[in-house]
């Protein structure tokens, strides 16, 4: 099975099994990591944002304009960014990591 490996805040890495066809979102939430994922993967915030290892952004399937947008909302952008929810485990990316931003930003609680 395909692994991937989390950076929590702080340096903290763990390594989790990562099943096909999940997403980045899901593979946490199976693994007790702390991504929220507050519209539960349906594409309406960013606090599923992840900042993907540089070494590995390239290997992703490009962002959708709607990620896009919903990326300009989340805490911390970075070149690397992605929304957890958008990027789903292949064989291709075995041994995928990213790195958990230090907070995150979300629009339906805050005002």
């Amino acid at each position: 099975m395909p692994k991937m490996t989390f950076i929590k805040p702080g340096g903290v890495r763990v390594e989790v099994e990562a099943p096909l066809g999940l997403s980045v979102l899901e593979i946490a939430h199976r693994n007790n990591i702390d991504l929220e994922g507050a519209c539960e993967g349906s594409l309406a915030c960013s606090t599923c944002h992840v900042i993907v290892d540089p070494e590995w952004y390239d290997v992703l399937e490009g962002a959708s304009e709607d990620e896009e947008d919903m990326l300009d909302l989340a805490f911390g952008l970075t070149h690397t960014s992605r929304l957890g929810c958008q990027i789903k485990m292949t064989d291709e990316l075995d041994g995928l990591t990213v790195s958990l931003p230090t907070a995150t930003r979300n629009m339906m609680v805050e005002k």
